[in-house]
């Protein structure tokens, strides 16, 4: 049986450790016997005594200290001290911590808005068709209705259509489609967000930079898609039609003189590359989605207006139903009552305000993407950049293609620029 007994020498050793830790120069470790499984019988009054000496000494090790001292200030085989860079600071990892659980909870807040938005969108639809349908019927029944019921559903029908302009006006002005897109993909970046956090306290060594751009992130993202609807909601119906923007601007990278050009996983060849890529992203995919978002508000616009223009009309009409100019009247009160639930069900059942809200998003994805190629490609010290081969991977991933097809994206749009040099140069000397 084995048994643990210090000797004069280890308590020796344990408080010269002590004193040199107290001074930050540490010179030798602890060294514990090592105790074979199955072996282990503990002599108390010796265990005891030896605990007395040290505390009298005013060492005060405890064994999670020893073990601590141990971890931190052991020395390596070639008798240097473990770099203070890859150890993280508890507090930057608590900041994280506090931010993932933020993040985790916004989440969940702007799924469940999203949730109930989408049923304001089927419940408001639903609710003006059957009131503008029914006010329809009545005043068609009032026409053809003949002494005292004339009046009541003349009446009626009036302040139903009254009812349903009031409705559309506050249906159109909000978008309740819009907001669940808008919903959907503010709880999608936050989830990325809150997997990119994870990663970072996983596998790398936080600092407080981390920190700050990961705020910089989420208090980006809350500017972008905002929860309240009175103040803060964003504009419908723009002048001008922008990218949807949710990420921080990037800082900008001075240009170094020196410093390696070649390495890192980049080459003059990427290089080339990305930078026909972000061409292409801005001549073609960025430019298409914004053509398309332009003519999806439009259509918006349109049918926004139209709906409680219909039923103001339909409530003119049932109004002077019964008078001199009543078969013209009711017409009008029936028809424009009608066109309006088409027109209300082209607006919001096939959602035109989240296409818009797509095709926005769509091309806010492409300007990131845009800046992102020319923030790596502005740092002239390749060392400073992301690895070039897991950048180029990425890249491929995010625009849905394999690596030779972007390398067979970029050389086709250096040839299609090349063409189009050609011509005007032939075009400038022809005229």
């Amino acid at each position: 049986m084995v048994s643990l007994q210090f000797s004069s020498a280890v308590i020796t050793s344990v408080a010269y450790s002590s004193s040199r830790c107290r001074r930050g120069m540490v010179r030798a470790t602890i060294n514990m016997p090592k105790l074979q499984p199955g072996r282990l019988s503990l002599n108390l009054p010796a265990r005891n005594l030896v605990l007395q000496e040290v505390l009298d000494m005013g060492v005060g090790l405890t064994a999670a200290t020893t073990s601590n001292l141990e971890k931190k200030y052991e020395l390596s085989t070639n008798g240097t001290f473990p770099s203070v860079s890859n150890v993280s600071d508890p507090l930057v990892i608590a900041k994280l911590h506090a931010i993932m659980e933020a993040v985790a909870d916004r989440v969940e807040m702007h799924k469940n808005i999203g949730e109930q938005r989408d049923n304001w969108n089927h419940l408001l639809l639903t609710s003006i068709n059957a009131i503008t349908l029914t006010a329809a019927t009545m005043a068609g029944i009032a026409a053809t209705s003949v002494g005292g019921p004339l009046v009541a559903l003349k009446l009626s029908s009036t302040l139903m259509y009254l009812a349903a302009t009031g409705m559309l006006v506050v249906m159109n002005k909000i978008q309740p489609s819009q907001l669940v897109e808008e919903q959907r993909n503010a709880a999608r970046l936050f989830k990325q967000l809150h997997g990119q956090i994870q990663r970072t306290l996983s596998c790398g060594t936080p600092t407080s930079t981390d920190v700050e751009e990961v705020m910089e992130k989420v208090l980006s993202l809350d500017k972008a898609f905002p929860l309240p609807l009175l103040g803060a909601m964003l504009d419908k119906f723009p002048k001008t039609v922008e990218p949807a923007v949710w990420w921080p601007e990037h800082r900008q990278r001075q240009d170094r003189q020196s410093g390696r050009t070649d390495g890192n996983g980049w080459s003059v060849e990427l290089e080339e590359e990305m930078r026909e890529v972000v061409g292409v992203l801005k001549r073609k995919d960025t430019e298409d989605y914004l053509r398309l978002g332009k003519i999806a508000l439009k259509v918006n616009r349109m049918l926004a207006i139209s709906g409680p223009l219909l039923t103001g009309l339909a409530a003119c009409g049932t109004a002077f139903v019964g008078s001199s100019h009543g078969p013209w009247a009711a017409t009008l009160g029936v028809v424009a009552g009608a066109m309006a639930s088409v027109v209300n069900t082209m607006e919001h059942g096939v959602q035109v305000g989240m296409v818009f809200e797509m095709y926005r998003s769509n091309a806010g994805f492409f300007r990131m993407m845009e800046e992102t190629i020319e923030s790596n490609l502005n740092e002239r010290d390749v060392g400073r950049r992301e690895n070039g081969e897991l950048f180029e991977t990425k890249v491929a991933l995010q625009l849905g293609r394999s690596l030779s097809g972007l390398k067979g994206l970029a050389a086709s749009s250096y040839s299609s620029s090349k063409k189009g040099e050609a011509i005007e140069e032939f075009a400038s000397k022809l005229f």
